[in-house]
């Protein structure tokens, strides 16, 4: 089955840099990138910042970089960055962008792989481990964003240290030659932070990201002056893209970190935010974790208000014909049904003006849409959002495809979808082995049962992976489809659904394939556990290493656990046991707790739609360390390497089957 979408294009010969002229004509004044964390503070308004990309690009000229020279930015998200992003697209050379925090060896092997001959640096202390990686690979230009000096470097022969305001000036002193650039030329090599092995160079063209920017308006649209926050690294392909299209439009961006999030969402009172999943679960924990530390009364009562209000909106789900649960009601369940939401209805408005009001003003009084992607959002998060009022616009796509292939829009944001396809693009639902594609059902029951492989078709398609055809082959084939690993099924109306990646399939000895992302989900609920991973590939049954919410266990949990933290801490403060680093040990060695939690991973289990006996969890260990970016289990964007977590705890998963 396939969905497509469509809508007039803008001009075939408009690129980005033409966007940021016309800009600076149309709303010069108005301010763009605004970064208030940066010592000093730093703004650009769309004038200043059309200047800021001419000098660049005219720096880079001036210190011989040529058009089709691959440059390196290793850096995260700044208006430097921005400007330093578009100069070397303007002058027509290839961008690889990285973030500063990436493994040195991820980043060696980048420049090496890119063929890079300049590279653009956060600061000196992002440069010094790359110096060798620099000589080595001759590399002839590296220029720093910070305002720091070039003295600490070492001095080498063939290699010109530069600063960012030093590249500026050279070019407000050459001026910018201009250079024809055409959308099908290629604009940046994005590395895929990857789950295995050597990450790969997508290559996306001038075409591929101007589709972006030209077709998201039917998702968002804003007006010139609208605030956006902005919080994800900007190398990858779904923050990049999101600022290139906000941007456009005329908005103003406001750059935080997870430290400033929640007072920024306050004080600049944005009307926009892109996020990841876990962004959105950072701040649904924030509120389990008051509402934990409230009174007894106020915890009860808040409950009470949200277990009527979920039920309140999926009964409007059902009446506007937009729950994936279950197909269209009957007449009599749709009189029943409605009867139940106008019942519901006062209760919902009364916890609104009681809890939920709270709530959303944590966001900012002017806060219009949330856009989340990079991974599925959770249906209890989805829920939940949608009972207190903040419309979350889920989107889809992959680095390879620009990146955003489908997402809801306001007037249509059937939860626990992805929405329907952005314009321009044919979503195709296959069989995994043998890539026909599979019907579409007229219900919801029976699109379900026509789930598989999706491939994808359209303007927004990367050209390939750099120097590596076999790999570019594999995923795209004559007729243009692209492979995109992930699993999912087509709505009646279109919209797509993600179940889980392909690869991530577990498979038990009795013949069922388990996909572990929606069980994850559910477990996720637990106010027990922080993280979950579940396993059990060529196994009988499912288990499951957890990551716990060490305070909550400790506290639910203390008379039992108080002997042992005491003696491991020689204190009985409950804040000081869980500052312990090895008060996991406390949890891992205690039956009854392990169990408890196993119990209540189970329950959430069976409460899911379509459950199974085989999706039950059999048993689970407590893994004695977060999944973060440091230690490698975790990629930029917030996704599990499964592989990884499964060399690392090889030992524990042998226990679960032993």
């Amino acid at each position: 089955m396939t969905a497509t979408a469509s809508l007039p294009n803008a001009s075939a010969s408009t690129v980005l840099s033409d966007i940021w002229r016309a800009n600076a004509e149309r709303c010069g004044n108005t301010l763009a990138l605004w970064n208030p964390h940066s010592k000093p503070e730093e703004q650009f308004s769309y004038r200043e910042l059309y200047d800021a990309i001419q000098d660049f690009a005219g720096g880079l000229q001036a210190l011989g970089v040529g058009a089709g020279a691959r440059v390196a930015i290793v850096a995260d998200n700044s208006p430097r960055w921005f400007v330093a992003d578009q100069g070397s697209l303007m002058m027509g050379a290839v961008n690889v962008p990285r973030g500063a925090t990436a493994p040195v060896s991820e980043l060696a092997y980048i420049l090496e792989h890119s063929g890079s001959s300049a590279i653009v640096a956060q600061d000196a202390a992002t440069l010094q481990p790359l110096i060798d990686s620099i000589q080595r690979l001759g590399i002839e230009l590296a220029i720093l964003l910070s305002d720091e000096s070039t003295d600490a470097l070492p001095e080498l022969d063939a290699v010109k240290w530069m600063t960012y305001r030093e590249v500026l000036a050279l070019g407000t002193a050459r001026k910018f030659a201009p250079v024809d650039i055409e959308r099908s030329h290629l604009a940046t090599i994005i590395y895929t932070s990857g789950t295995t092995g050597n990450p790969k160079g997508v290559m996306l063209s001038h075409g591929n990201l101007m589709h972006q920017v030209e077709n998201l308006r039917p998702v968002v649209n804003p007006a010139v002056g609208d605030r956006v926050l902005t919080i994800l690294p900007t190398w990858h392909s779904y923050e990049r893209s999101g600022e290139y299209y906000l941007l456009s439009r005329g908005c103003t961006q406001i750059y935080t970190t997870r430290r400033y999030i929640k007072q920024d969402l306050q004080q600049y009172s944005p009307s926009y935010m892109i996020a990841v999943p876990r962004i959105w679960e950072t701040v649904y924990e924030g509120v389990q974790r008051q509402l934990r530390e409230a009174k007894p009364f106020m915890q009860k009562l808040v409950k009470w208000f949200l277990t009527r209000s979920e039920r309140w909106v999926l009964l409007r789900r059902q009446l506007q014909g937009r729950s994936l649960v279950r197909d269209r009601l009957s007449p009599v369940d749709t009189f029943l049904a409605r009867l139940q939401w106008l019942f519901l209805t006062p209760i919902h408005f009364l916890g609104d003006r009681i809890v939920y009001r709270k709530i959303r003003q944590a966001v900012g009084s002017k806060f219009n849409h949330a856009i989340s992607g990079g991974g599925a959002l959770p249906p209890y998060l989805d829920a939940f959002y949608e009972i207190v009022g903040i419309d979350i616009l889920v989107g889809y796509g992959l680095t390879e495809t620009s990146p955003v292939l489908s997402a809801r829009r306001p007037e249509r944001n059937v939860r626990g979808t992805s929405g329907p396809p952005v314009p321009y693009t044919e979503l195709q639902i296959c069989h995994p082995d043998t890539l026909q594609p599979l019907p579409r059902g007229t219900t919801m029951l029976e699109s379900r049962n026509y789930q598989g492989l999706i491939r994808a078709r359209g303007p927004q398609i990367m050209q390939g992976y750099y120097r590596n055809l076999e790999a570019t082959e594999k995923a795209i084939d004559a007729e243009g489809w692209f492979n995109t690993g992930d699993l999912g099924w087509l709505t009646p109306d279109g919209d797509i659904v993600i179940t889980g990646r392909a690869k991530d399939v577990i498979v038990l000895t009795n013949g069922e394939n388990i996909e572990p992302q929606p069980i994850e989900d559910a477990c996720s609920q637990s106010e027990s556990i922080d993280q979950i991973v579940l396993v059990g590939q060529d196994q009988k049954r499912l288990a499951a290493l957890v990551y716990p919410n060490v305070k909550t266990l400790l506290g639910v949990h203390r008379d039992r656990l108080a002997p042992a933290a005491t003696k491991l801490t020689s204190n009985d403060d409950l804040d000081v046991w869980v500052q312990h680093p090895e008060i996991i040990s406390v949890l891992a060695a205690d039956s009854e707790t392990r169990s408890q939690v196993l119990n209540e991973l189970q329950t959430l289990i069976k409460a899911r739609p379509g459950y199974r006996p085989d999706d039950l969890i059999g048993d689970l260990r407590f893994i004695p360390e977060p999944l973060t970016m440091n230690n490698g289990l975790m990629t930029q964007t917030y996704k599990i390497r499964r592989n990884r977590v499964a060399e690392r705890y090889v030992d524990l998963i042998a226990e679960l089957y032993s």
